[in-house]
């Protein structure tokens, strides 16, 4: 049984402004909802019991935060048994502070995986619970896709924002790299490190985006101009996700978007084969106190990082001239458009509850730092989400939220 029911951001507000509803009832909505649903679902490590209701453009809806971003009043645990005595933290996140500051209320803290990596937390998928709600922002994607919260913060090093947003049938931006300051998050690679959010639509992302940014709320665009990246130099795309990509695009080009296909599907693939190399490398540095304990972190990170440990400057050098020469040249190649489309998972969710599923789709993307945008909307046979991502330009969130808003109502 699913308890896939997102809770529109916009529908929110708009009561908030017109006096139907108040912030305090948003709150009882959000902790109603987190009983009767959470028991199953498990997003959630920590409540905060008296969050103080926050003024702006948002008007105080609640908001979920993922477990490696400082909260004040919370510990910031990490999924770690390591921190698990973790005190509460004293000062929000930088990013915490703008959202609070866009009018959102912090109300808690949602699952992660072991230090944002692959260890999977305890989370079931509100659309398909037999299956992985992905990783490693698991509990932010399924809070929102349940309806527990119309807005959550997750952060994304190789694909831990899209593929949950993907997996749980909800709505995501990850923010281009450096976009936000990142103090107040337990990060992992500092080049690759980005913030993340999850709503219910594209349309959602977009006043959330406003909201953000103190910026005019993107339109939707009708009519993008588009480049079809079929990954297929990745050899891991199923036909359920071909099949939707296709679907997707026939429908854009009805609507009157010009489709093109992606020429340089090669050059993404040794994207994808740098990202690792800089992923590990970065992140036993930057995670040098795990490194020295881990005999108590899970295989999966404790690989990670001694993998890390023993890559050269040499390699890590070479696989970052791969990232700059990639990144000008792809530039270059999308100067003329408004987006790249392509799949943001292999496929549906996996079955089980003990992987969290294949970053392979965001990998590239994450390496270049560039914004990407998870579409809803999609379903397997078996009416599982498959979700489409697209990729923008530097600093092109806003034109890339109403490229999204097009492809979602397609």
């Amino acid at each position: 049984m699913t308890t896939w029911n997102p809770w529109s951001l916009r529908e929110l507000v708009t009561d908030l402004a017109a006096g139907r509803t108040t912030s305090a009832e948003a709150l009882e909505r959000s902790r109603s909802r987190i009983a009767e649903t959470d028991p199953v679902l498990r997003a959630w490590v920590e409540h905060l019991p008296e969050p103080a209701l926050a003024d702006g453009p948002l008007r105080g809806v609640p908001l979920a935060v993922k477990d490696i971003i400082d909260v004040a009043g919370a510990p910031t645990r990490c999924g770690s048994a390591l921190r698990a005595d973790a005190p509460p933290a004293i000062a929000d996140a930088a990013i915490v502070r703008e959202w609070r500051n866009a009018g959102a209320t912090p109300i808690g803290k949602t699952v992660t995986t072991e230090f944002a990596f692959f260890s999977p937390g305890p989370t079931r998928n509100p659309a398909a619970p037999e299956r992985t709600p992905g990783g490693s922002s698991s509990g932010s994607a399924a809070a929102v896709a349940s309806g527990q919260v119309p807005l959550a913060l997750g952060s994304q090093t190789a694909g831990s924002v899209t593929r949950p947003a993907a997996f749980c049938g909800v709505a995501s931006l990850v923010l281009g790299h450096g976009r936000f300051p990142t103090d107040g998050v337990v990060g992992l690679a500092p080049s690759l490190d980005s913030h993340g959010v999850f709503t219910a639509s594209t349309g959602d992302l977009a006043l959330a985006w406003s909201a953000l940014t103190g910026t005019p709320e993107p339109p939707s665009n009708r009519a993008p101009r588009l480049l079809r990246w079929n990954a297929s130099a990745l050899g891991f795309v199923d036909d359920a996700m071909n099949a939707a990509l296709e679907k997707t695009c026939t429908s854009l080009t009805g609507r009157g978007a010009v489709v093109t296909a992606f020429p340089e599907e090669q050059l993404v693939a040794e994207l994808t084969e740098a990202h690792p190399v800089v992923m590990a490398y970065e992140a036993a540095r930057e995670r040098a106190d795990e490194l020295a304990a881990a005999d108590e972190l899970s295989d999966h990170l404790a690989t990670l990082l001694r993998t890390g440990a023993a890559i050269t400057d040499t390699e890590y050098d070479a696989a970052r001239r791969v990232v700059g020469e990639a990144g000008r040249h792809l530039a270059r190649l999308t100067e003329s458009c408004d987006a790249i489309i392509g799949p943001a998972a292999p496929g549906p969710a996996p079955r089980g509850l003990d992987a969290t599923g294949d970053p392979v789709m965001s990998r590239a993307w994450q390496a270049l730092g560039l914004p990407t945008a998870t579409v809803p909307g999609l379903r397997d046979d078996s009416a599982v989400p498959l979700g489409t991502q697209l990729i923008g330009h530097h600093h092109g969130e806003t034109a890339l939220l109403a490229t999204a808003r097009g492809v979602e109502g397609a």
